[in-house]
Order: structure tokens, then sequence, then C-alpha cells
């Protein structure tokens, strides 16, 4: 027995890992009775799938899961390159990562899992980016005590999410003063224009038109955007939106005005929480401050559907704090496995 393994032994933890392909995933996840906390969007099966089918050909992609006895205890979706084994992310189109674990036993799942790692001959497990207050970040603080291995997890990057409250004058609320006054100032200007209205996209036969119309959006502004949205970026958008809104989670919202779209943003509505992905509108109309008021509606369309988190995901952009969002450190955690 490998020393890793009497020390496992020492410590009662005797789980079991079976290696099996990424898209078994799925069956975890549709399994009526789990015990796994899936609590991570982008961790989800319909996420992967696509991200897997347009980015992940060709890699070593497996799912480790980790059982001790009849209970599951976690899943690790990993991407094997070389000696080093990376929790699946993408520092474009994925904004965090995590392991899927039953609550309470992170500690038996990693120790379990590192062992595992290091008998395949890896030397390095790459969380990437990961929340303060998911399950992987518990995974290395439960263990790094225990382990002999080398565990850094420094803050990188930063996300901005609210909660909601039950009314939207109860959000207004929430707003600094200026900015309260602000947000009225513009929707007046809005509603002077024209007709306005709001509209949401979550069916999955109505997706490819509204998609079009998305991109369109997209594309009418920002140079960055223009650049970001590459044929393989646009199909792997495309093939994400069908996904999850065949599995129910795809909000895509659009801002009409006289009854033409003049902002959109896509969204998904997961555990209670509306994740603004990305956003767009026609520059012609950002003196009536489109974009921004696109969120803005965003925000009320989901209060109305009684949601009660708003998440506008990872980066520093000024808009997510003055609209309420509060930020959450995202760190880069990895194990240097001895």
């Amino acid at each position: 027995m490998s020393e890793s393994g009497l020390k496992l032994m020492r410590a009662g933890i005797g789980g079991t890992v079976t290696v099996r392909p990424l898209h078994d995933l799925d069956l975890y996840w549709r399994a009526s009775v789990s015990p796994l906390k899936w609590g991570c969007l982008f961790m989800l099966p319909p996420w992967l799938r696509v991200w897997s089918s347009h980015f992940g050909q060709g890699s070593k992609t497996r799912l480790y899961v980790v059982t001790e006895r009849d209970l599951l205890l976690g899943a690790a979706p990993l991407l094997i390159s070389g000696e080093t084994a990376h929790l699946i992310g993408d520092s474009d189109l994925i904004d965090y990562s995590d392991f899927i674990v039953t609550p309470s036993r992170e500690r038996e799942f990693f120790l379990t899992l590192s062992d595992r790692l290091k008998r395949e001959g890896i030397s390095r497990l790459d969380m990437g980016r990961v929340r303060s207050d998911s399950a992987a970040f518990s995974c290395v603080k439960a263990c790094s005590t225990v382990l002999d291995d080398t565990v850094s997890c420094e803050p990188v990057d930063e996300l901005f999410e609210m909660d909601l409250p039950e009314t939207w004058d109860g959000y207004l609320g929430l707003l600094s003063g200026r900015e309260r006054h602000e947000t009225r100032r513009k929707l007046r200007r809005l509603e002077s224009a024209g007709d306005i209205a709001v509209r949401v996209i979550e069916e999955k036969q109505e997706v490819a038109a509204a998609m079009d119309a998305f991109m369109a959006l997209f594309r009418a502004n920002a140079s960055e955007k223009v650049r970001f949205m590459t044929v393989a970026v646009e199909s792997f958008f495309r093939s994400l939106a069908a996904a999850m809104a065949e599995a129910g989670l795809l909000k895509l919202f659009f801002l009409d005005l006289n009854g033409m779209p003049v902002a959109a943003t896509m969204c998904f509505d997961y555990d209670s929480t509306i994740y603004l992905y990305n956003s767009g509108y026609d520059g012609e109309f950002s003196q009536l401050s489109a974009g921004l008021l696109g969120i803005v509606f965003s925000i009320r369309e989901s209060i109305a559907r009684g949601r009660q988190k708003f998440n506008f995901l990872r980066g520093s952009e000024p808009y997510k704090r003055r609209l309420g969002g509060l930020p959450a450190k995202l760190h880069h955690c990895e194990v240097v496995l001895k």
C-alpha cells in the first residue's frame, strides 16, 4: 500500500474512486435521489456537455466519482494534461469551477481523490478559480493541515452579486441616493422615447431566432465584444442557449423600444438565482442608456418572478456595484501532490 493510502487508512477513510466518461455526470444529476450538492452553475451537466463538445475534443476529460461503501461522496470533472489535473474551467467561458460534493463530506472526498491522483502519477491539481464558499475551497481548507502536499489559494478575481428584495421599490431602496435618482431619471427618459416592453425568451423552440437578435445586439457596440465573439465562441453560445433552455435554465431578456429590440441580456435561472452571463445593446441608443437599462429590467423581472439573488458574475465593471452588487472573492487554488 502507498504511503498516502496508509495515511487514509489510519484516518479511518476508505473511499473508492471510479473513473467515468465526463458525460456520465448527467446520470448523477438526473437521479431522483442524490446527496450531492450542485452549487455551481458552471458544473451542471448541460453546461459541461456543451463546453466539452466545442472545446474539449481531444482532451483527456474524465469524471472521478468518489464513494464510501454505498454512499456517494462526490464527483470531480477533471481534464488531465501530463502530470497535472485541472478542474474543468475556461478563462473566458466558465467564470468559476467547483467539485460536486455531498455536504459535510468534503474532507473524505478530497483525501480519497488526491490519493487516487497521486497513484496515477499526477503531481499537481489545479482547481482554477473557485468561490470562497465553494466545495472546492472547503476541501482544500479542510485538508490543508492533514496533507503533506503544498496547498495554495490566492485571491485572483471577484464577482458581484446581491440578494433581491421582494419588490421593485425595495430594490431601488438598496441603491445609493444618487444611483436611485439616476436610475429613475434614465427610466423616465427611455419611456418618453416611445413604447417600451420587456420580453423573456425561455422556450427551446424560440431560442434560435432569439439568439440571432442577441448576436446582432452583442456586436452592435463595443469593439472588444466583437473580437471576443469568434465563430467558435458564437457556436458555443448558441449551443449553450439551446441546451440550457431544454433544461429549463435559460432566460433571454430583451428590451424593446417601439417594437424593436435595443438591448438584451443572456441569463441563466438556477437555484433561485439569476446569473447575468452576457449582454448587448444597439449603440445607436446609447444616449438612452439602453445597455444599462437592459440589465436594470432584467433585475426588475427577476424580482417579479420571485428570485432571491442576482449574480452579475465575474468582473469588476463599475455598473455592477452601482446597481447594488456586492463583491465576492474568487481564489485560484492549487495543490502540489507529494
